[in-house]
C-alpha cells in the first residue's frame, strides 16, 4: 500500500481546476456590481437629487392652465388625476388677485342654482350636474369687482369648496392647494378635446413671466 505524506495530501486538496476559480472570480465581480447598485439606490448622490421633494399636487396631479379663459386674465389651472378628476380653480395669475386686497368673498349662487346646494351622492355620483366648459361655478369677489370662474372642461359637477363661502382668503393664500374652486369628472372624449387647449405649467410661467 503506498502511503501519502502530509504535504503530498494537503497540495491535492489545495488543487482547484482553473475553470473553477475563472467562475468564482466572476461571481465575486456580480456581486460587487449589486452591492454598487444597491449602495446608489440607498445612498443616491446629493447632487442628482432635486431642490426640493415634490408636492402632492405634482406627484399625483398632472397641471394644465387655461390662461385669459373667456375673458383676458382670468386664468384657471386644471390638475388632472389619473383616474380622469379634474380639480379647477384659480391661477396666480388671475386678474382678482391684483386687485387691492385679493379676494374677499365667494358665492356659489350662479346661474339657475347654487353651486353648493348639489349634493352628489354613490359610486354612480348621483344628482352630479352635467356642465359646459363655459358654465359658471362660483362668483370671486374683490373690493372692487367680481369675477365669474368656469368649468374650464365639460363634465360632471361633483363637488365645490364650501370652505371658501366661509373663508374667501384661502383663494388669496392658496388658491392652488385648499383654496380650489371645484371637483368635476369629464369622459374621456371630452377631456381629450380640452385637453389641446391647455398649456403646461412651464409654457404658463413663460407666459405670465412667473
Amino acid at each position: 500500500m503506498t502511503t501519502l505524506n502530509a504535504d503530498s495530501t494537503a497540495d491535492h486538496e489545495l488543487q482547484v481546476p482553473v475553470a473553477v476559480k475563472d467562475n468564482s472570480a466572476a461571481i465575486d465581480g456580480e456581486g460587487d456590481d449589486g452591492e454598487k447598485e444597491l449602495h446608489d439606490l440607498l445612498f443616491p448622490n446629493v447632487n442628482d437629487l432635486p431642490l426640493s421633494p415634490p408636492s402632492a399636487i405634482e406627484f399625483n396631479f398632472v397641471t394644465y392652465f387655461a390662461p385669459d379663459f373667456m375673458k383676458p386674465e382670468h386664468d384657471q389651472y386644471i390638475y388632472r388625476h389619473a383616474n380622469g378628476l379634474c380639480v379647477i380653480g384659480l391661477a396666480s395669475g388671475h386678474v382678482a388677485f391684483k386687485d387691492e386686497g385679493g379676494v374677499t368673498s365667494v358665492d356659489f349662487n350662479v346661474g339657475k342654482s347654487n353651486r353648493s346646494e348639489i349634493k352628489v351622492t354613490g359610486k354612480r355620483k348621483r344628482n352630479a350636474q352635467h356642465f359646459e366648459s363655459n358654465t359658471a361655478l362660483c362668483k370671486v369677489c374683490t373690493n372692487n369687482a367680481f369675477y365669474i370662474v368656469r368649468c374650464c372642461v365639460k363634465g360632471s359637477l361633483l363637488e365645490v369648496n364650501e370652505r371658501l363661502i366661509k373663508h374667501p382668503e384661502l383663494l388669496n393664500s392658496s388658491a392652488d392647494r385648499e383654496g380650489y374652486i371645484a371637483i368635476l369628472m369629464p369622459k374621456p372624449t371630452d377631456w381629450l378635446k380640452a385637453k389641446d387647449s391647455f398649456i403646461t405649467l412651464e409654457e404658463y410661467k413663460k407666459l405670465r413671466n412667473i
